[in-house]
């Protein structure tokens, strides 16, 4: 019989893959019921359709590669891709849509490359990002207003028709996202005309960062900082990549009358779900202390630029992709110093 031979110290900690999905899923809850009470139930569905689309997918591709499919389904890493997608995605955005991204996500951006812990890309933002790129329209016009700004809410099924049926009236719900109006609108207007917009400006309000979205932000923040104080993952990347986005914005874009202001990029997009549950993908993202801050700050850095000066509305899945790249690249040069030597082992330098 072999054995390792591998030296202590050993680190070890209770639980299982499928215990830090289902955490990870806990603390998307918050913002996921936010979603739903100011921008009506089109999420909730997406979330199952896209559930109900990576199981069986996954299921299925497990299947075929003669694997055990209860014991892979239980790690639940395909539910929190679907559900991290889902979210992602418009929420009136057509059912197939919302399939073709699932699909993709699952069956190449995750089982291509052999499975869980083999991806290289991070598969919901992979998804996200090829039906932006495929179905622009469909992308972009699917954004729903918030509660506030409609004459009635929308009942769920109103929401399914518009999903699976007839998207003949959808334009009386969606509007453009804040960041996309606010960007648009500062070539032409100033910053106190932009925020006469009613949706930087609720009914009941002298002001808003931005209807809805603000708390929406605030809510994965919680769900973050929960899993902060679970250990899931460490602060490095988060912090790294608020830190750059928010000094890029005050040093590059401190007036507002020419550039989208901090607050708004802060809590007026996907950053809060961008830096906490998905820039923090173990597997895609660096794993050494100074690789984590150099990928995160390299994350908000691209965010910045990208919806600056690039077309799309929000840039969190391509800034992600974008550094999912380099990891690798960050984590042979920022290697730490090995136990017992005197300084680290980095990028081609040969080890003893």
């Amino acid at each position: 019989m072999n054995l390792l031979n591998i030296s202590s110290p050993h680190a070890t900690r209770p639980g299982n893959t499928g215990t830090v999905m289902l955490t990870v899923l806990a603390a998307l809850i918050p913002g996921i019921a936010v979603l739903s009470y100011f921008f009506g139930p089109g999420h909730l569905i997406q979330i199952c359709l896209a559930s109900a689309t990576a199981l069986l997918c996954e299921a299925a591709i497990l299947y075929v590669r003669k694997k055990p499919i209860l014991f892979y389904l239980t790690d639940y890493s395909a539910l929190l891709t679907a559900v991290l997608l889902a979210i992602s995605l418009p929420p009136y955005a057509p059912y197939w849509v919302t399939i073709v991204a699932t699909l993709f996500a699952i069956i190449i951006a995750k089982h291509l490359y052999g499975g869980l812990g083999q991806n290289p890309f991070n598969p919901a933002m992979i998804g996200f990002a090829l039906v932006l790129v495929s179905f622009p329209v469909e992308m972009t016009t699917s954004w729903s207003a918030p509660s506030a700004l409609l004459n009635s809410s929308i009942s769920i099924q109103d929401a399914l028709r518009y999903i699976f049926l007839s998207r003949e009236t959808i334009d009386a719900i969606t509007m453009a996202t804040p960041l996309d109006l606010y960007k648009h609108q500062v070539e032409i207007a100033t910053a106190t005309e932009i925020y006469q917009d009613p949706i930087f400006h609720g009914p009941n309000s002298d002001a808003s960062i931005a209807l809805g979205w603000q708390w929406v932000n605030f809510a994965f923040l919680l769900g973050g900082a929960f899993l902060l104080w679970k250990k899931i993952f460490t602060w490095h990347v988060p912090v790294s990549l608020l830190i750059s986005l928010s000094l890029l914005s005050l040093f590059i874009g401190w007036d507002s009358d020419s550039y989208v202001p901090l607050s708004l990029h802060l809590f007026a997009g996907a950053t809060m779900l961008g830096a906490f549950f998905i820039a923090t993908d173990p597997v895609t993202a660096s794993t050494t202390p100074l690789g984590k801050l150099i990928y995160g700050a390299g994350i908000g850095i691209l965010i910045y630029v990208i919806r600056t000066w690039g077309a799309y509305p929000d840039a969190v899945a391509f800034a992600v992709l974008l550094m999912n790249f380099c990891a690798p690249l960050i984590d042979q040069y920022s290697q730490p110093r090995t136990y017992g030597h005197k300084k680290a082992v980095r990028g081609l330098a040969k080890k003893d």
